[in-house]
């Protein structure tokens, strides 16, 4: 009896001693960048009851752990430093977290064309030679689909080197580095993309079971989940690896590379609130100046919800990090899939038209890139024009530069006997015609609906002219109205004009 009491006592202490221990996140470590000129969250985990003492930059805060171990405290703002910093954590033990820079901090976010990395890129092997920046500090988030909250992830900061960036994002890096050059400011690049991943898997699943808009989005969840977590589910999914095994011990023995394990939709990147619980939610709150976000590839197919579900997704995502309506800029579908000989209906060109309604949420951008994809292959290689145009929109609406940052956009149609003339927002610009001077692009329909190629001509700084034979009186007008449209519409500073359609005809992805 006395050794056993003897037992549970040092298994009490040794308890006590491990429960006494300081736990910070992976987010709050060595070589990380603060976000300069607002408040920062700082946070981690003590003794329940236990007063946790932050101190930095001459300033000093102190915060007491909850019930659940939980702390935090938000730091005073400060402006940019890019002299190493310390700061002290001081609890049950002490964590000097070193090197800390203050700078500008992003968010890089999406599927796959956002973790698309450095090295994949036609001359990544030359931009990743050329990468070294001691002041953009690079972390990368682990791709977790769960439905409970992670608190945690597995990761750290670290510099741009010639050997880390080659493996980051390629449109996030070098949105980073352009900021880093023409500011002069540390960058701190958080990336947590998941190739493949539906908007729905990005917002916290309780929202979206409560939000009446996507009733049957959330409706056919459920019957998902059943279905995997039955008998003949997971049946299923354990063929699928058994067939997976196969195929890799083949591509093994003919030394090709081997396919992608498949991934139990339930731990997926689709199953709605997966990537927030297990992705976003172990960075929530931390301070960021905005995010970047290319994606909408998977959602396609529902277009017309996708109108509803991105701007839904932002605004949580801004109540969720609590510091005001924070920057959101995205890049538009690109130009992909077989080119089409006649005007018709496009899945792509209607998340396209989602993704421009969006900028009416207050502090969004809009990255046109039209013109930059690759029929053959979903993911673009130019990943460089991308990048500048979306830090285009930084620049000017968050630093106060002076540059050309926004696409034309579709303002106003007039319709006169057998000429359709549109009228442009070209923010300051006017429109040109890119490599010959027809205008292509463009098509318009009568009555009937029927919707053919229209000969088009720029007749002022911001209007078109259209025309067809087959269309003696116009109705309506869309222009790059396609998967893969042959466009070649442009402001004189080198940005494709914004696909759009005149018309409020039923989406080919609206539920039937």
């Amino acid at each position: 009896m006395k050794i056993l009491r003897f037992t549970l006592l040092c298994g009490l202490l040794l308890s006590a001693v491990v429960r006494a221990e300081l736990k910070l996140p992976a987010i709050i470590s060595d070589h990380m960048v603060l976000q300069q000129k607002q408040a920062n969250p700082v946070w981690g985990w003590d003794v329940p009851g236990r007063k946790v003492t932050v101190t930095f930059a001459g300033q000093s805060f102190t915060s007491t752990a909850g019930s659940d171990g939980r702390w935090q405290v938000k730091l005073a703002a400060v402006p940019a430093n890019a002299s190493p910093q310390t700061l002290k954590i001081a609890g049950s033990s002490t964590r000097v977290i070193q090197d800390v820079l203050v700078g500008e901090v992003w968010m890089c976010s999406g599927q796959s064309n956002m973790a698309w990395s450095l090295a994949q890129t036609y001359t990544g092997d030359l931009e990743g030679a050329a990468s070294r920046h001691p002041n953009i500090r690079l972390i990368s988030v682990p791709q977790v689909g769960r439905q409970d909250l992670q608190d945690d992830f597995t990761g750290a900061w670290a510099d741009a080197t010639p050997e880390s960036v080659k493996g980051f994002s390629a449109v996030g890096f070098l949105y980073g580095r352009y900021l880093h050059e023409i500011l002069g400011v540390p960058i701190g690049l958080i990336d947590n993309a998941w190739g493949g991943s539906a908007a729905e898997a990005w917002i916290r699943r309780s929202t979206l079971d409560r939000e009446t808009r996507f009733k049957a989005l959330m409706g056919s969840t459920v019957q998902k989940e059943t279905r995997a977590e039955s008998a003949e589910g997971k049946a299923e999914f354990e063929a699928s690896i058994a067939k997976w095994e196969a195929a890799a011990a083949a591509a093994k023995e003919a030394k090709k590379p081997t396919p992608g394990r498949p991934q139990s939709w339930l731990n997926g990147n689709s199953r709605p609130g997966n990537i927030f619980a297990g992705v976003v939610h172990p960075t929530l709150g931390y301070g960021i100046k905005g995010v970047i976000w290319y994606q909408g590839e998977s959602n396609a197919s529902r277009a017309h919800e996708y109108t509803e579900l991105f701007p839904f997704m932002i605004e949580q995502w801004r109540k969720e990090w609590g510091q005001g309506d924070f920057s959101f800029y995205w890049v538009q579908l690109a130009d992909f899939k077989a080119y089409k000989d006649g005007p018709g209906e496009s899945d792509w060109a209607e998340l396209r038209e989602a993704q421009t309604k969006t900028l009416a949420l207050p502090n969004t951008g809009q990255a046109v890139i039209i013109d930059l994809g690759e029929a053959r292959d979903i993911h673009p290689r130019n990943k460089y024009d991308v990048a500048s145009r979306l830090v285009r929109w930084a620049l000017v609406k968050d630093y106060g530069l002076t540059f050309p940052y926004r696409s034309p956009e579709y303002k106003t149609l007039g319709l006169a006997g057998n000429k359709a003339t549109v009228t442009l927002d070209c923010f300051g610009g006017s429109l040109r015609s890119f490599d010959v001077p027809e205008v292509l692009g463009f098509a318009i329909c009568g009555a009937d609906r029927v919707w053919h190629w229209a000969t088009g001509k720029v007749v002022s700084p911001n209007q078109v002219e259209l025309t067809s034979d087959k269309v003696p009186a116009p109705v309506a007008v869309r222009y790059a109205w396609s998967d893969n449209p042959i466009c070649n519409l442009y402001s004189n500073d080198g940005l494709p004009v914004t696909p759009f359609r005149t018309d409020d005809f039923p989406l080919t992805t609206q539920p039937k």
